[in-house]
């Protein structure tokens, strides 16, 4: 008998205040370590004023985009993405969650060259203090969003630890096997 994977048993991992166990350096400063949800990070930050209407506007082109392209955030190996408006009592907010397969470094890295290859811009643009240099400027990118980061102080998987392309693998797999069962009746 096969013995039981990883992924067979949810996981939970509780995280320290500054969202790592021991500090690792990369690139653009401490990697956040992969939990049992894989990668990911949240950023709360101020909208510019008069901007919902574009935040909003934003994320229906997304949803336009995704429509006409299933898979242009694939350079991504986004697992989801949530974003959240609301108001604490001194304006507006964004909130962005973000669950990946690759470490902070690589999907910021990877997000700069599909907005500036693709022309499209990204939501914080709409957000006070996100740098007007930053497809030019991945380290004020960079800057931005770990100063707006809220590291998550546990994250939980029930599958834990799988990455998004193998997670379609096995629902292909599965549409295969349904399909040969459908053609044996």
């Amino acid at each position: 008998m096969a013995s039981e994977s990883a992924w067979s048993k949810p996981a939970a991992m509780a995280l320290p205040r500054e969202g790592y166990f021991e500090p690792k350096r990369g690139r653009y400063g401490p990697i956040y370590p992969r939990t049992p949800a894989c990668y990911g990070f949240s950023i709360i930050a101020k909208v510019k004023e008069g901007r919902e209407d574009a935040v909003r506007a934003y994320g229906k082109q997304i949803e336009q985009t995704i429509a006409a392209s299933p898979q242009a955030l694939a350079p991504l190996k986004l697992h989801y993405l949530r974003w959240n408006l609301f108001d604490i009592g001194s304006g507006l907010h964004f909130q962005y969650m973000g669950i990946f397969d690759t470490d902070f470094d690589k999907y910021t890295e990877d997000a700069i060259k599909l907005f500036s290859a693709t022309g499209i811009t990204t939501v914080f643009t709409n957000l006070e203090g996100f740098p007007e240099d930053w497809k030019t400027n991945p380290e004020a990118f960079i800057t931005f969003v770990r100063d707006h980061h809220c590291p998550s102080f546990l994250e939980y998987g029930e599958y834990p630890y799988v990455t998004a392309d193998e997670i379609k693998k096995a629902l292909r797999l599965k549409d295969a096997f349904s399909d040969m069962l459908d053609q044996m009746q």
